[in-house]
């Protein structure tokens, strides 16, 4: 998840009291492992705090977006993954 705030967070689906609750959102939280790519843990537009960020499979890179994708595309590339193998 990169960015994003309100529309992934789950109380819109379970807390009656959530000023979301009703709102569509994207469930990633029933993803086995979910990576959020934020500059900080500040509230999105409703102003309340995002239960995704709270779950165990949730883990939490924090800084700008392009920069923490880039690193993380150059330590793939070390890695050799999505190198191609000759036949």
């Amino acid at each position: 998840v990169l960015g994003a705030n309100d529309v992934v967070n789950p109380d819109a689906k379970t807390d009656p009291s959530s000023p979301l609750y009703g709102m569509p959102v994207l469930e990633v939280d029933q993803a086995r492992q979910v990576f959020v790519v934020k500059r900080s843990l500040g509230a999105g537009y409703a102003g309340i705090a995002n239960a995704l960020f709270e779950l165990p499979q949730t883990a939490m890179v924090f800084g700008d977006a392009k920069a923490v994708l880039n690193s993380l595309l150059s330590e793939l590339r070390e890695l050799g993954v999505g190198r191609k193998v000759a036949a």
